[in-house]
């Protein structure tokens, strides 16, 4: 697919750009209305079939949840492995900025199936939770305060520290909007042990030197618009005696490991990011 497709695909989901706007400009680069609109299937999530873990996987126990948070109730997506020990290394599953859908929840139950207490908290409980409509979503996304989204993460790193299949030690990973809360979480809560970035945006250079956790940080290498970032970011982490692992992913679109999109979807980076993940985080949470 044309890159100035998908370049503009990416900015009418991440920039205030109107839905009129964005059609009329892919009718632009597509040649024609009807073109466009062929298009949309494509560049569109399709969460139906890029499931990879039944909810009723029975090797799994997965469940919708509720837990205090610093701003009231929040909701969310609990999973763990049925059998094996009782008690897991945790891990916080951070959407992307289309709230708590299927595919967070599936990745959600994949993390489960690699030996996870997983839990996908809905960043949008506090306005009434994540709507049907992806439009919707990622405007209330877009009107929420980061500092308030932050203190509602810290209390969902305490409630899973706290749960009873848990051992304790708690790691988080993100997409898009996820992987930057990410790592604003890492440097609010120094109790937080490890965090993995999926494309997330960098934080205020000056919180940097506060990350107590690992850090692994999974970049695209057509990302342009996150990308940008990314030097001074790693140049911080260094600076602050960060200990963090960085891969860029050649080829790779923004959003390369969402299954659920076919346009910018890259199996073998994918899988090989989720193998990175898995093994970081294995070994980051394991017990001290």
């Amino acid at each position: 697919m044309d890159q100035r497709i998908i370049d503009l695909y990416d900015e009418y989901t991440h920039r205030p750009l109107e839905r009129r706007v964005f059609l009329e400009r892919l009718a632009m680069l597509a040649g024609s209305a009807a073109a466009a609109l062929a298009l949309l299937p494509i560049l569109q999530n399709d969460y139906a079939h890029a499931a990879q873990v039944s909810p009723d996987d029975p090797g799994i126990d997965a469940r919708r949840v509720e837990y205090a948070g610093a701003s009231g109730k929040i909701k969310g997506y609990l999973a763990r492995p049925r059998k094996g020990e009782k008690r897991r290394p945790a891990v916080i599953v951070i959407h992307e900025n289309r709230g708590l859908n299927a595919h967070i929840e599936d990745v959600t139950r994949r993390a489960a199936l690699a030996g996870f207490l997983a839990l996908a908290p809905d960043g949008l409980s506090p306005v009434g939770g994540t709507p049907a409509d992806e439009d919707q979503a990622r405007e209330k996304i877009g009107a929420l305060d980061k500092e308030a989204v932050v203190k509602d993460l810290v209390s969902t790193r305490r409630w899973l520290a706290e749960h009873k299949s848990s051992s304790g030690r708690v790691g988080a990973m993100g997409f898009c909007w996820g992987g930057g809360m990410v790592n604003l979480l890492a440097a609010a809560d120094p109790d937080l042990a490890a965090g993995v970035v999926f494309y997330g945006m960098s934080p205020p250079l000056e919180k940097v030197p506060a990350i107590r956790a690992k850090m692994l940080l999974n970049y695209a290498g057509l990302d342009e618009r996150i990308n940008a970032g990314v030097p001074a970011y790693e140049e911080a982490l260094k600076a602050a005696g960060v200990t963090y692992t960085l891969h860029t992913y050649d080829g790779a679109q923004h959003a390369f490991h969402n299954d659920a999109n076919a346009a910018r979807y890259d199996a073998a980076a994918a899988a090989l990011a989720w193998k990175r993940t898995v093994e970081f985080l294995t070994g980051a949470l394991a017990s001290a």
